[in-house]
């Protein structure tokens, strides 16, 4: 089981990826087209062409997992732009909103709790 927490970096590819890729291939796109070590213990999150099913690749220090997740019906309904960045970076919360279908920017989670001195 892989958990969402709030000091995980989480990287949203924004080009669509081939599916057929398997750990590989996607570490090849962590290096190449996002410039980001695969190693580092980020999650890396990607989309098919259509935005219909999405793939997230994380190293935990000894392997990777590779986690697909196919909606039924559909597709998922937000996906970041291309505008100049190859990536998005989404907090955990964002993240578990994405996953549920639905769009991470407009539903805003409360800031990290921070002590007050």
């Amino acid at each position: 089981m892989i958990a969402l927490t709030p000091h995980m970096r989480i990287f949203v590819a924004v080009d669509p990826v081939d599916f057929r890729k398997g750990i590989d291939g996607l570490i090849g796109v962590c290096r190449k087209t996002l410039s980001k070590d695969p190693f580092s213990g980020h999650l890396f999150v990607f989309s098919n062409r259509n935005h219909t099913s999405l793939k997230m690749l994380l190293y935990d220090g000894q392997g990777f997992y590779l986690c697909q997740k196919r909606l039924s019906q559909g597709r998922f309904t937000w996906w970041p732009d291309k505008m100049h960045e190859r990536s998005e970076q989404l907090s955990s919360h964002e993240m578990h909103q994405l996953l549920w279908n639905s769009d991470p920017k407009k539903n805003p989670a409360a800031p990290i709790w921070k002590a007050i001195r």
